[in-house]
């Protein structure tokens, strides 16, 4: 079912004595943006990192241990955020004068965060020896026992992490997290990177107060925005304020051939060019490549292209991770369509999705959970064996509305013998569990669905922003809308139609490509990425704009992205 946004007539006529156009007016007035800085901040806008809990003492840990020339360990996470924030500290504290490496965890071997398991691996880093510090990034909130172990070792940590915390923290020696209990930073919603570049910013103020000489005061931070860009898109963090401004400042320096030589080498890879890069690109071309390292191999490919200073050493990295997620995507399309051969009366009609098989890789359980979730709005959770094959690991997926961490909390509150651990954020989480408690875990979290969703989260609803004025089909009005900055919790713009399908036909055996005409009698071509079938000729659609570029010639396009028969 279609239906458009509200849209805060004060607000639009607002945007509207600003001079924004009609059409933008209604988006814009409809995502509650209150006045013209609010659609593009700029660094300017940043939110400080003084009401930043903990940033002080994470601060003190660094300019204490950059003085000294203490040896600093960042152990990361092992996905896309984590490999940015694992990049953007090693390129920081370089620049500072840091002695730093990094360590992270593998997948299958050693699971999630700092275990003491991780702990013993840095005590004897084949590069670094045993570190004086151990800085953590996009992990570490969770990490009781490792940070435990290593304090027992004569190691500090100092943890930077966006993960929701439990009711008590670890007893690392600082702790820098938005959503800490007694955090008053105004933004819940940076990304592990989005952290660790704030953690840099007050660390080279700092510099600049006492030690203004030191080459730390004069950091190039800026450098590393494209990196913040990247890890920030990719994991889906709401794309807030501030958050809109890291991205913009970072997809700037992309669009002004700036880049880091591996993001400039992963783009090469997936077939996107500078000028043109947007947050989709982000977080659908680049982002998944990097993530794949993770999943099935080791995501220290993806931080060594993204650390890379040479450009043909990145690209042979680069082509290295698009291997591997080619491997990644042929291994997801066999476990989505095992999941949905198991899945029972479809159209589903229950309040949420859990699904296991013993043949699923633990590495893709997240992407499948992520694809069943937008099939049938239902929150989901997708398991498969751990490498040992002792306890079963997952990984959820939300629908807006339902906080999945919360979710979990609940089942474990109601049940502690059910998972073994958990962590995560409101629409993505983790969790293992013993082989005997997955009917419990099904059981339990339809219980929790049931209790925390109304039935009119659970329909299907497509969001639009109504109509389009043909008059605004131009190409340099859809190029300011992929320039701007769309993505979690800020949805591009999606338009509705009722359309005359003139054509169709299919592109390569598994896309749709159409003509069609609107009510108003303008045409315009349209693709249905993923169809093969069919429309009737009368339709109505919801659809975004693109600007389709094909052997040096570009044209106008919509992609149907939700169509009803008339």
């Amino acid at each position: 079912m279609m239906r458009a946004r509200h849209v805060d007539r004060k607000l639009e006529q607002a945007l509207l004595d600003h001079g924004l156009n009609p059409v933008l007016a209604r988006v814009y007035a409809a995502r509650e943006l209150q006045t013209i800085t609010d659609i593009r901040p700029g660094l300017d806008d940043l939110l400080r990192p003084d009401k930043m809990a903990g940033i002080e003492q994470a601060v003190d840990l660094l300019f204490n241990a950059i003085h000294q020339q203490a040896k600093l360990l960042v152990v990361a996470d092992y996905d896309c955020d984590g490999a940015s924030a694992c990049a953007v500290a090693i390129r920081g504290l370089r620049m500072m004068g840091a002695k730093v490496d990094y360590l992270v965890p593998n997948r299958s071997v050693h699971g999630y965060g700092l275990t003491p398991e991780i702990v013993l691996l840095a005590m004897r880093h084949p590069r670094l020896g045993k570190p004086d510090l151990i800085i953590t990034v996009d992990n570490g909130i969770a990490s009781h026992e490792g940070i435990d172990a290593a304090a027992a070792s004569g190691i500090p940590v100092l943890v930077t992490d966006h993960h929701l915390p439990a009711q008590s923290l670890p007893a690392a020696k600082a702790i820098v997290n938005p959503n800490q209990h007694d955090c008053s930073f105004p933004s819940k919603h940076l990304a592990g990177v989005g952290v660790m570049f704030y953690v840099l910013i007050a660390l080279r103020r700092r510099f600049r107060e006492h030690d203004a000489s030191h080459p730390a005061a004069s950091a190039a931070l800026q450098q590393l925005l494209d990196l913040v860009a990247l890890g920030t898109v990719a994991d889906l963090v709401k794309l807030d304020r501030n958050n809109r401004a890291l991205v913009d400042a970072g997809l700037q320096r992309i669009r002004q051939g700036k880049a880091q030589p591996g993001i400039r080498a992963l783009m090469s890879v997936a077939g996107r060019h500078a000028p043109h890069v947007e947050v989709a690109d982000l977080g659908f071309a680049i982002g998944p490549r990097i993530n794949a390292s993770g999943r099935l191999k080791d995501i220290s490919l993806g931080i060594e292209c993204l650390l890379c200073e040479d450009f043909e050493a990145a690209e042979r990295l680069a082509r290295e991770l698009d291997a591997i997620n080619r491997e990644r995507q042929s291994m997801q399309a066999d476990m989505q369509q095992q999941a949905l051969d198991a899945l029972p009366n479809q159209p589903f009609d229950g309040p949420s999705i859990v699904v296991f098989s013993e043949a699923w890789h633990e590495g893709i359980v997240g992407l499948l959970a992520s694809k069943l979730k937008d099939q049938f709005n239902r929150p989901v959770l997708a398991l498969a064996p751990s490498a040992d094959g002792e306890l079963l690991r997952g990984s959820g997926r939300s629908i807006p509305g339902l906080h999945l961490r919360d979710a979990l909390d609940w089942i474990s509150k109601q049940s502690p013998q059910t998972l073994v651990r958990f962590g995560g954020h409101a629409m993505a989480a983790g969790f293992s569990i013993r082989r005997d408690s997955l009917p419990d875990l099904e059981r339990l979290f339809a219980s929790a669905v049931s209790a925390m969703t109304d039935p009119e989260q659970l329909a299907a609803m497509i969001w639009t922003d109504g109509p389009l004025d043909p008059s605004w089909l131009r190409e340099d009005w859809i190029q300011s809308i992929h320039d701007a900055i769309w993505g979690q919790g800020f949805p591009a713009p999606l338009f509705q139609d009722q359309f005359e399908v003139i054509t169709q036909q299919t592109l390569a055996d598994k896309h749709l490509k159409l003509r069609l005409q609107s009510e108003q009698g303008f045409k315009l071509d349209g693709i249905a990425f993923g169809r093969r079938e069919p429309f009737s000729t009368k339709i109505r659609a919801a659809y975004r704009l693109q600007i389709n570029r094909w052997q040096g010639r570009q044209s106008l396009q919509c992609v149907l992205e939700h169509v009803e028969a008339l």
